[in-house]
């Protein structure tokens, strides 16, 4: 006798019917069939995708795009969490209260009766303080690498930013931008050298590029800017110039395919001035 479709939820929450409409997607019989196919590792990129296009409605200042965004980025916390609950793991429920209890546990001064936060970058020190004691507690009291619990599989950009932070945690930082942007000219120099190496090897510059960009990670960071926040807008900024470009060459009945680097040079510096004339125009 074949499985009998879920029953309707019971609430009439719109979780509660985010949730069974989860479950009837999952439904070995009458569900979606690319959904029961799925796992955590398949789901996993979606996931990352869907967090990376929040970020982008944001950055676009796309608010009714961000309410879209933000329920395909739960749908996919729902999505797993039905996965882990078909497993006999945890379910979505589970997840809530466990968020919610460690938010309570990392905010004593609103819920407990903890000394006052002054002011956010308190918080923050005392927000690190409290995730270093749980990694301590997960690994039984013992000493624990600063550095630890950093997700291997995070974009490199954001991962060589979050190790940094850690190390600096512990004092092993400068406290000025300027000795990181004079590591990241060495590092530059050091390139050049590989390069000009008469017995270059393919190894060896890719680990020279490697601490290139580590180095111009630290010292945005020293910068007070996030690393990946900057290289988005300079992506953004590269995309709105070319376009301009390629627009200026089909003026003159031409392609970016059919100028010279001269031509498309010679444009591109002509497309950064009219830039600066309309934001002092603005």
């Amino acid at each position: 006798m074949p499985p009998e479709r879920p029953p309707p939820p019971a609430s009439n929450r719109p979780i509660d019917r985010l949730l069974a409409v989860m479950a009837q997607l999952r439904h070995p019989e009458h569900g979606c069939p690319w959904d029961v196919a799925q796992s955590f590792a398949t789901i996993a990129p979606f996931t990352i995708e869907e967090a990376y296009e929040v970020a982008d409605a944001i950055e676009r200042n796309d608010l009714i795009g961000l309410k879209e965004e933000l329920g395909d980025l739960l749908f996919q916390v729902v999505f797993h969490s039905r996965m882990a609950e078909e497993a006999g793991q945890f379910d979505f429920d589970g997840v809530a209260a466990d968020l919610a209890a460690k938010m309570i546990r990392r905010h004593p001064h609103v819920f407990a009766a903890a000394a006052e936060v002054r002011d956010a970058d308190t918080q923050t020190v005392a927000w690190e303080a409290h995730k270093a004691a749980e990694r301590q507690a997960r690994h039984g009291g013992g000493d624990v690498s600063a550095l630890a619990g950093v997700p291997v599989n995070l974009p490199a950009l954001v991962r060589a930013q979050k190790l940094q932070k850690r190390a600096s945690r512990v004092g092993f930082d400068w406290n000025d931008p300027r000795p990181a942007l004079n590591k990241l000219a060495e590092e530059i120099d050091e390139l050049r050298a590989e390069l000009d190496a008469p017995d270059r090897d393919a190894g060896k510059v890719e680990e020279e590029v490697g601490d290139l960009l580590f180095a111009a990670v630290n010292a945005v960071r020293l910068a007070g800017a996030d690393a990946e926040t900057a290289l988005r807008r300079a992506n953004a900024k590269f995309e709105r110039r070319f376009a301009r470009v390629e627009a200026l060459l089909a003026g003159r009945g031409r392609t970016a395919a059919t100028s010279t680097l001269a031509e498309m040079d010679e444009l591109w510096n002509a497309v950064k001035i009219e830039e600066r004339k309309d934001a002092s125009a603005g």
